[in-house]
């Protein structure tokens, strides 16, 4: 096992997503991500751009130098690096460069180890400080310390807001709950089980098919419209007060299939105004001290997917729902979420996206999900 030391910067599109995607990446090809440095804000060295975002980080791996080489390289590639032809340095959404690998000397015509210009470098020297202090430069035979005293490169650092992590989950941990929202069949409960599965998150899931009134909703909605929609709401409060009132300690964090404003979305739809009245006093008073989440996901599914999505599904009770209904909750949830602008929405159009078959459309969903939870760390 080998000790590999690493300096990334960007300075090109969302340069903090591309840091974290990076380390994200690293973990994936290359080892396990041992220590993060801060992050730091410095103008761009060596040409005129905007300014860099710098990390440096440490990870386990069993790769040879030249495969950490290859790994990087194809790394720098996902996540857009454009090497140019011309001479000099340019702007890169990554960039991604081996300091030290363990204590080897290694001069070769594709790579060198140490990096021969990194104890000119400020922006590589302060994060590194940060996780290596004491490392001894096996060509200099000085520490990361002494260099830092000794660098001549004297460019205004600043630390950022916001923390870049070791893994996904510790990612999403920072949201510790997150609901995940959307139109009937729409594949929030698949999304929020596939999630709480690969991120050991705790999963509180809507317990809709023990509503006995929910079969005869769909065949008479306008005799079973009031206590389908009362059931629900007494169903989620009982269970939203057992199932989130306190977290999981062996758990990174908490994800729902629903809101517990859905109540008064659905119900906004279904009731007469004057049972609408009466059922929005009762939730007030049940929903003053319930968990609101940090992170509310909507996701947008086009009425054909629905429709698709329902009857592949099977379940007999919804085989009629039809797309005008549909239309009407897509609505109510559009208006929901802009008179509650205080709520943290990230909105997700998956209508053509299949994030159970594809793996790729699964990333991007993450991906946005990682983007959105950096942002609020701003």
């Amino acid at each position: 096992m080998h000790t590999v030391y690493f300096s990334l910067g960007s300075n090109l599109g969302h340069k903090h997503f591309f840091l974290q995607k990076a380390i994200l990446l690293m973990q994936e090809h290359l080892g396990v991500v041992q220590k993060v440095s801060p992050v730091y804000d410095s103008p761009a060295w060596g040409f005129s751009g905007d300014d860099f975002l710098n990390a440096c980080i440490s990870l386990e791996t069993h790769k040879s130098p030249e495969e950490v080489l290859s790994a990087v390289l194809f790394i720098e590639k996902q996540l857009g690096r454009v090497r140019s032809l011309e001479s000099g340095y340019q702007p890169r959404t990554i960039d991604i460069d081996i300091l030290y690998y363990d204590n080897l000397h290694l001069k070769g015509d594709d790579l060198q180890i140490p990096h021969p210009q990194m104890h000119l470098r400020a922006f590589v020297l302060r994060p590194l400080t940060d996780i290596a202090p004491q490392f001894y430069h096996p060509v200099l035979r000085k520490d990361t310390r002494n260099l830092v005293q000794e660098c001549r490169d004297k460019s205004a650092l600043n630390k950022a807001s916001f923390k870049l992590f070791k893994s996904q989950e510790l990612l999403f941990s920072q949201v510790q709950f997150m609901a995940i929202e959307g139109n009937i069949g729409a594949g929030k409960t698949t999304l929020a089980k596939k999630i709480a599965s690969d991120f050991n998150a705790k999963l509180v899931l809507e317990r809709f098919a023990d509503n006995p009134f929910l079969p005869k909703f769909y065949e008479d909605q306008a005799r079973y419209a009031f206590p389908l929609e009362m059931s629900f709401l007494a169903d989620r409060y009982q269970q939203f007060m057992d199932d989130t009132a306190q977290y999981d300690l062996f758990k990174s964090f908490m994800i729902s299939d629903y809101d517990v404003h859905k109540s008064l979305i659905f119900a906004k739809i279904t009731l007469q105004q004057e049972e609408f009245n009466l059922y929005r006093k009762v939730f007030g008073f049940m929903y003053k001290e319930v968990v609101v989440p940090k992170m509310y996901v909507y996701l947008h599914q086009n009425t054909v997917r629905l429709l698709e999505n329902i009857k592949k599904r099977g379940r007999t009770y919804e085989q009629n729902i039809e797309e005008a209904y549909l239309e009407k909750i897509q609505h109510g949830y559009m208006n929901f979420i802009k008179s509650y602008p205080e709520k943290n929405v990230l909105i997700l159009d998956v209508s053509n996206l299949d994030f159970i078959e594809e793996e790729k459309d699964y990333t991007y969903i993450l991906d946005e999900l990682q983007k959105f939870v950096i942002n609020q760390q701003i």
